[in-house]
C-alpha cells in the first residue's frame, strides 16, 4: 500500500532545508547504496555524517512526529536518520530494493527497513522526468508530489527514479522499522484506524460501537506488535 501525505514540511521549512542544502556540499550518492544498487545510482547526496544533515534531519523527525497520518501508516519503532539527495540532467536511479537492514550511523544498533519514505523538496515543474516510479502487485504508480509532500510505502517494493531531463530535483528520503513488520497487517490496520476515525465523527467517543472498534484495533496492534 502507498499513501502520499500533504504539507509534510510547511512552506517555511522547505525553504529553510533548500536554503542550508543550497549552501552544502554535494557527493556521489553511492556511498550509501549496496554493491548492486550502486550500479544502476547516479546521484548526488549531503554527507551522512555533515552537520547540515543533522540538522535538517531532526527538523524532518520533528514533522513526522506530528503527522497523525504517517504515524498510522507506518507505526514507526524506530526511523533511520533523515538523508537529502539530488538528481540533475542527466541523473537516474534504476530499478532496486532497499538493503533490508542498515545500521544507524554512531549509534550502535541496526534498523530493519519496513517502510519507505521521500519527501519532495522540489516543485515538480522546476524539473522534467525524475519520478519516482514504485512498482506492486498490480500497477507501477509514478509519483511527483509538490515540495513539502512526502510518500510512503513498502521498502520491499522495487523502484526507481526516471532520468532527469531538465533541472535538478531534491528531497529527503529515509527507513522506518514498524511496529509491525508485515505489509499486509499495517495497511489493515491504517484502514481500521482510518475507519475508527470516521466513526468518531458521527458518533460519541463513549459510543459502544467507537469502544469496540477501538479496543479490536489496540488488541490487533498488541498481537501483531514487536518491541
Amino acid at each position: 500500500m502507498l499513501l502520499t501525505i500533504p504539507n509534510i514540511l510547511t512552506s517555511e521549512e522547505v525553504a529553510y532545508c533548500r536554503k542550508l542544502l543550497e549552501a552544502s556540499p554535494w557527493v556521489d550518492g553511492r556511498v550509501t547504496a549496496g554493491e548492486q544498487s550502486a550500479k544502476a545510482k547516479r546521484n548526488l547526496q549531503i554527507p551522512q555524517d555533515s552537520e547540515v544533515s543533522e540538522t535538517l534531519g531532526e527538523l524532518i523527525l520533528k514533522a513526522l512526529g506530528r503527522s497523525p497520518a504517517f504515524n498510522s501508516f507506518a507505526l514507526p519503532y524506530r526511523v533511520f536518520p533523515p538523508l537529502f539527495n539530488r538528481y540533475d540532467a542527466g541523473m537516474h536511479f534504476g530499478y532496486h530494493v532497499d538493503n533490508a537492514v542498515r545500521p544507524i550511523p554512531g549509534a550502535g544498533m541496526r534498523i530493519r527497513t519496513d517502510v519507505s519514505s521521500t519527501i519532495f523538496l522540489t516543485d515538480p515543474d522546476r524539473y522534467e522526468g525524475g519520478a519516482l516510479e514504485i512498482q506492486d502487485t498490480y500497477n507501477v504508480h509514478s509519483v511527483k508530489l509538490p515540495a513539502g509532500h512526502m510518500v510512503v510505502y513498502p521498502a520491499s517494493s522495487l523502484h526507481r527514479v526516471s532520468p532527469i531531463t531538465q533541472g535538478s530535483r531534491w528531497a529527503s528520503f529515509f527507513w522506518s522499522q514498524s511496529m509491525v513488520r508485515d505489509d499486509a497487517k499495517r495497511s489493515l490496520l491504517y484502514e481500521f484506524d482510518c475507519s475508527i476515525i470516521e466513526t468518531r465523527k458521527a458518533l460519541s467517543d463513549d459510543n459502544p460501537a467507537v469502544l469496540g472498534l477501538t479496543n479490536t484495533y489496540h488488541n490487533l496492534l498488541r498481537q501483531w506488535a514487536e518491541l
